[in-house]
């Protein structure tokens, strides 16, 4: 079968055709590599998406930008709980700067992720793999045989979800070390900086960030300081290296379609091509690149602790004819292993304002098994919600009805 056809033809078999894909193991940079100039059916939205895009506007507002300077204590750590407060509650994203985290150590590790997806297909190939409990694996599109349409992308996941931690020498060598120039690389000069091992230092800061993050987010909810950091919401991380080639078709596709994270929180490193999206008031916004950035989102979990205070918020990435796109995202999802169980924080649903539980009580496992399994018009978050609520929701989905 010719995966680099995109007419409708009868013999099309899009089974077949994922599995032929698949069974490449270079993923969508294979495909670019080999010099496509209109993007394989796989690959193309839906008919009710492409119409639905058309047909849809895109609003121009700018997510909350916060300034985390002076975040230590006094007013000024007040004043940025409050920030946190509003972002939280209303969008589910914000972006932060002046976190403290090395510019240099950031650049550096946009170059590790870059490097390795750009090195030869059959070095990746070796760590090619869909076994979500593999540590450490190279892959395009997850939900690969799951989704309506495979996304323009491919991944390297480094994962801390069972253990909270991670063997360094499963760790690509390429991705371990900095650069500081030159060696031939390409059409590029490189040479090693050995005196760091870029990826696990990038790892050892953005966990303790998180948990900076999780502090100030605690008393945003009114809570005190270290409340989801005895929850330990800080175990248990997955880093995903996304890599998004230029695609000759941007207008078909996605880089990442719609949704939202199981996770407390994710932090997100992303270049300067741009392309993020979140969706707001119903309309797509943009999350433009901002130079020693983080993009923070609040996930699943924090929605269900904080009992619906805090809001995980659809997000997605659009394809883009520049490129490629570089990111990293790091999700905080809480202790798997052994068994740890999860629900609204007491102090939210006892409060003054006659607040009651919006959710179930749930195991880290049990979700991430009901979320990479759910239909695609359903969040994870419909699966846990008390029979009270479901109720209420049914109740509104009425008075909402147009006769």
């Amino acid at each position: 079968m010719d995966i680099f056809s995109n007419e409708d033809t009868e013999k099309y078999d899009r089974a077949d055709a994922l599995k032929v894909f698949d069974e490449t193991k270079a993923g969508v940079k294979g495909l670019v590599d080999a010099g496509v100039t209109k993007i394989p059916r796989i690959f193309i939205r839906p008919h009710d998406e492409l119409v639905e895009e058309l047909n849809s506007s895109k609003v121009s507002l700018q997510i909350p930008i916060i300034d985390l300077t002076g975040s230590e204590k006094g007013d000024r750590r007040k004043e940025i709980v409050e920030q946190i407060r509003v972002a939280s509650e209303t969008w589910g994203f914000f972006q932060v700067i002046n976190h403290e985290i090395p510019r240099s150590l950031l650049d550096e590790t946009i170059d590790c992720i870059r490097m390795f997806h750009e090195q030869e297909s059959e070095i990746k190939m070796k760590f090619y793999s869909r076994d979500r409990m593999n540590n450490v694996r190279f892959d395009s599109n997850l939900d690969l045989y799951q989704s309506r349409a495979a996304n323009w992308r491919d991944t390297l996941t480094l994962s801390m979800f069972i253990l909270d931690d991670l063997n360094p020498d499963e760790v690509p060598s390429i991705c371990r070390h900095g650069f500081s120039y030159p060696f031939i690389y390409g059409y590029v000069l490189y040479f090693p900086n050995y005196n760091r091992e870029t990826m696990l230092e990038y790892i050892k800061h953005v966990t303790k960030f998180g948990g900076t993050l999780l502090e100030l987010l605690s008393e945003a909810l009114g809570l005190r300081p270290n409340h989801l950091q005895d929850l330990e919401c800080c175990h248990g991380r997955t880093f995903v290296c996304h890599y998004y080639p230029p695609c000759p078709e941007p207008e078909l596709t996605l880089g990442s379609s719609k949704h939202t994270d199981p996770s407390f929180l994710t932090l997100l490193l992303q270049d300067n091509i741009g392309g993020l999206q979140v969706r707001h008031h119903d309309q797509w916004t943009d999350v433009p690149p901002l130079a020693g950035g983080f993009v923070v989102n609040i996930g699943d979990f924090l929605q269900i602790v904080s009992n619906d205070k805090f809001k995980s918020v659809d997000h997605r990435v659009l394809a883009n004819h520049n490129g490629p796109r570089i990111s990293m995202a790091c999700f905080f999802t809480g202790v798997a292993v052994p068994p740890k169980i999860y629900g609204p924080i007491k102090e939210l649903t006892l409060q003054s304002d006659g607040s009651t539980p919006v959710y179930q009580d749930f195991l880290v496992s049990e979700y991430m098994n009901k979320f990479f399994t759910k239909p695609i018009d359903k969040s994870g978050l419909d699966y846990f919600k008390t029979l009270m609520c479901h109720a209420h929701d049914g109740y509104e989905n009425i008075l909402n009805t147009s006769w």
